[in-house]
């Protein structure tokens, strides 16, 4: 029988990392995986309730420090020496997806449960999470009720509608909604799941494949949900389980980063995802209604450096548009 034990990892290729390695045949029911990025005391915060709301599962926890300009994980390994964390530090940033596919390739668990550093546990929202996933092996990829941390009666999210690929729009279901309990305790199939608090099946992360990293930044969890739907699974929600979510903690509510991948995302989606008709049709409603309606709001609030970060996300996928999109990973 293997004992645990830790072998320190150096990689030097085009990203430096430090990996601390458990031996494969020690397995969990649930690797839970989250990405810091220069919000050490957010992240601290989190794990205090991911501890407070353990319950009979077993699980590991995966912190992944993503280029921070001062490394934490020193000071957490000191810390949280008794605690089942395991750390990854990445020198650079490698974005939503590539931190997270970091710690996929470690992780041992059955199921992988993926959530901001910005969220905190609710009691029993794990071992809800994972009854419902062994309850329907359909269900490739599940999410709980989201409400956002403060006010905490308001919630973000349970669940998404299809979406429109002709002007890439879609429904964020309950959004902004005072929580009076008319979510509570249903389990149904959603078009997309939410990147803040997101439980995926091992074998249907094993058939869809990595998180794609072309992304970088936002678009990526519904990306990876076509892939798992493409596998022959399911994206569910289970608002019996609850998450806060503090939003826009780590990029800003309406940083220049923010506009830039959203817009440069949201075309990329539609070329990866849309036929021709549908990316043309979109295409035609961004460049036009989507940019003129979008610029006039920025220069009404004298946001000028948005102006500019939406011209470049039209742009780079002007620059990149016969990439083979549909296979980059």
């Amino acid at each position: 029988m293997w004992g645990i034990f830790y072998i320190r990892v150096a990689f030097f290729a085009r990203t430096r990392f430090h990996i601390e390695v458990m031996p494969p045949t020690d397995f969990v029911d649930v690797s839970i995986i989250t990405v810091n990025f220069n919000r050490a005391a957010v992240t601290e915060d989190l794990l205090s309730s991911i501890f407070g709301a353990r319950g009979k599962r077993t699980c590991e926890v995966i912190v992944v420090d993503n280029g921070s300009t001062e490394n934490p994980i020193p000071d957490w390994k000191r810390r949280y020496t008794s605690s089942p964390i395991r750390f990854i530090r990445s020198e650079r940033n490698l974005g939503f997806a590539g931190g997270n596919n970091l710690a996929i390739r470690q992780a041992r668990g059955k199921y992988v449960f993926f959530v901001n550093n910005d969220t905190i546990f609710t009691k029993g929202l794990v071992e809800t999470l994972m009854d419902t996933m062994e309850a329907n092996e359909e269900i490739g990829m599940l999410s709980p009720q989201i409400n956002y941390y403060e006010p905490s009666a308001l919630v973000q999210y349970v669940g998404f509608t299809k979406m429109n690929y002709y002007t890439m729009r879609n429904s964020c279901m309950g959004y902004r909604v005072d929580d009076e309990g008319q979510y509570k305790n249903k389990v149904y199939p959603t078009s997309y799941i939410h990147g803040a608090a997101m439980m995926v099946r091992k074998s249907a992360l094993k058939k869809a494949g990595l998180m794609p990293e072309i992304y970088f930044l936002y678009y990526e969890e519904m990306d990876w949900c076509e892939r798992i739907k493409e596998a022959g699974y399911q994206c569910w929600v289970d608002t019996h389980a609850l998450i806060y979510h503090r939003e826009s903690l780590s990029v800003g509510r309406e940083s220049v980063l923010k506009t830039y991948y959203m817009n440069r995302n949201r075309i990329l989606f539609a070329r990866r995802n849309a036929n021709f008709l549908q990316f043309v049709c979109f295409f035609l409603y961004f460049c036009t209604i989507v940019c003129m309606r979008n610029t006039l709001v920025y220069m009404r609030k004298r946001q000028y450096s948005h102006i500019v970060a939406l011209l470049k996300a039209v742009m780079w996928n002007v620059m990149h548009l016969f990439d083979p999109v549909r296979k980059q990973q």
